[in-house]
């Protein structure tokens, strides 16, 4: 973006979620800038991690499979902003790209989807609970040992259908994403999150530019979310010092209240047979501190077998 030129390109994947995120930054943005309806172009980018639908994430590279393209297309200059999930966003970005910001967040709730019971808790023994997140299996393992869980991948709208079809007996998807589809009243259960800690980011969209680009920098500051930034700093601090991928089960949520931040952490073993937990507090100018401090006792109060080592 130039000061001469207010037309804004904005790179995003092409799933509906995802269009839905960009089309709510782009309203956003042309509201804040008063600019005109085709002031900011949306450009869709087709991602590796939209290409893979036979297996998990993990196995094929991990969180960078939904933001590399795009994040080519930026450093060429053939986008001036990137709209990603922020829980889809790898712990370390291109040195010449950073995240601008994040929207105020949504719901960060995990819900249940299911057409033959009301609850996890309810499901019979043996029922099949699909999901791709290595985290959601791993937590209702350890819920309910007793269940078979399955890899289901694509997007919301063909987990849900092939939850309706009986393919399997339920799910987990994140309320953010079917409230953004106009699709909450699906959910079956709301799960509170001392039941399913959310992945680390959820429910927040991120905006990235290029870090010299300082016109849709400052631009970005007018839509972005302070508090959410705060939030998800502390997250993403607790991520990258447990070098989290898609192939451990970690989860992580802060929340802000007034000038306290507050986090909690869970590391679980795949088969969600061990776990640690840790919550801490601080002041939101520690957001990054407190989130890694808080991975730094995970790893010394873990057994070596919960890294995988």
């Amino acid at each position: 973006m130039t000061n001469a030129s207010p037309r804004l390109v904005l790179g995003t994947r092409g799933s509906p979620l995802a269009l839905a995120q960009a089309n709510e930054v782009s309203r956003l943005l042309r509201a804040a800038l008063a600019l005109s309806e085709d002031g900011v172009v949306i450009q869709t980018i087709k991602t590796s991690g939209d290409t893979i639908v036979d297996r998990a994430l993990a196995e094929a590279g991990g969180k960078g499979l939904f933001t590399k393209e795009l994040d080519t297309a930026l450093l060429a200059g053939g986008i001036d902003l990137a709209v990603h999930s922020a829980k889809d966003m790898p712990t370390v970005l291109p040195h010449e790209i950073v995240i601008a910001g994040y929207l105020e967040r949504e719901d960060v709730r995990d819900v249940f989807v299911s057409a033959c019971a009301q609850s996890i808790a309810a499901l019979p023994a043996g029922a099949s609970i699909g999901s791709a997140s290595l985290r959601r299996q791993a937590q209702v393992r350890r819920l309910r040992p007793d269940l078979s869980v399955a890899l289901l991948r694509g997007n919301v709208g063909t987990r849900l259908d092939k939850v309706m079809r009986g393919e399997v007996d339920a799910t987990l998807l994140a309320l953010a994403g079917l409230k953004r589809l106009g699709m909450a009243e699906r959910a079956t259960a709301i799960l509170d999150t001392d039941v399913i800690l959310p992945a680390v980011g959820q429910g927040a969209i991120a905006i990235v530019a290029c870090a010299d680009d300082t016109a849709t920098r400052d631009a970005l500051l007018k839509v972005t979310h302070p508090e959410t930034g705060v939030a998800v700093t502390a997250e993403r601090a607790f991520l990258a010092v447990l070098d989290g991928s898609c192939r451990t089960p970690i989860a992580g949520l802060a929340t802000v209240d007034g000038g306290t931040l507050s986090f909690r952490g869970l590391v679980l073993a795949p088969d969600g047979s061990d776990a640690v937990e840790v919550k801490r507090q601080g002041p939101l100018g520690d957001a990054a501190a407190i989130g890694a401090d808080a991975a730094r006792e995970i790893v010394a109060r873990a057994r070596p077998s919960l890294f995988g080592h």
